[in-house]
C-alpha cells in the first residue's frame, strides 16, 4: 500500500530523487561533518513540512529521496536545505560568526527527478551507491 499524505484540504503523494555536490565537487563531506549531516538536513526538511525518506551522504556528493508536500516548490525546499545547512557548516567548522558573500559550501543547482513507480528500485539505488562506486573504481584501476 502506497503511503498518502494529507493537508487540511489535500491527500498527496510526492517524492523526488536529489542529488546536489559540495562547490568544485571537493570531497569535503567526511568525518564529523557527514555524521551531523543527515540530522541538520532531516530538522530543515521538517521545517518545510517535508521528510527526507532515504538518504546517503558521500564523499563528495548527496543523495536523497524526499517527500514534499504540493504548497512548496522543490526549489524552494532543497535552496532552503542547501542554505541553511552551508551556514551551520560555515559556523561550526570554519568559525565564521556571519556570512560573507562568495564563501559557499554548495554548488549551485542539483539534480532531481520524480519518484513514482519505481520507489523501491530508488531506495535500493540510494542505499547501495557507495559500494557501487567503489566497484566502479576498482574495474577503473584495472
Amino acid at each position: 500500500m502506497r503511503e498518502v499524505n494529507s493537508l487540511n484540504h489535500t491527500r498527496w503523494e510526492r517524492k523526488y530523487h536529489i542529488v546536489f555536490i559540495p562547490k568544485y565537487r571537493r570531497k569535503e563531506i567526511y568525518g564529523q561533518i557527514r555524521q551531523e549531516l543527515g540530522e541538520i538536513f532531516r530538522k530543515l526538511a521538517g521545517q518545510r513540512e517535508s521528510m527526507i525518506e532515504e538518504g546517503h551522504i558521500m564523499p563528495d556528493h548527496v543523495h536523497m529521496m524526499i517527500s514534499i508536500p504540493p504548497k512548496y516548490s522543490v526549489a524552494q525546499v532543497v535552496g532552503f536545505i542547501k542554505g541553511k545547512s552551508a551556514i551551520h557548516i560555515a559556523r561550526t567548522y570554519a568559525g565564521r560568526i556571519r556570512n560573507y558573500v562568495g564563501q559557499h559550501f554548495w554548488a549551485r543547482g542539483y539534480f532531481v527527478s520524480t519518484v513514482g513507480r519505481d520507489e523501491k528500485v530508488i531506495r535500493e539505488y540510494i542505499k547501495h551507491q557507495e559500494a557501487e562506486d567503489r566497484r566502479v573504481d576498482q574495474l577503473n584501476l584495472m
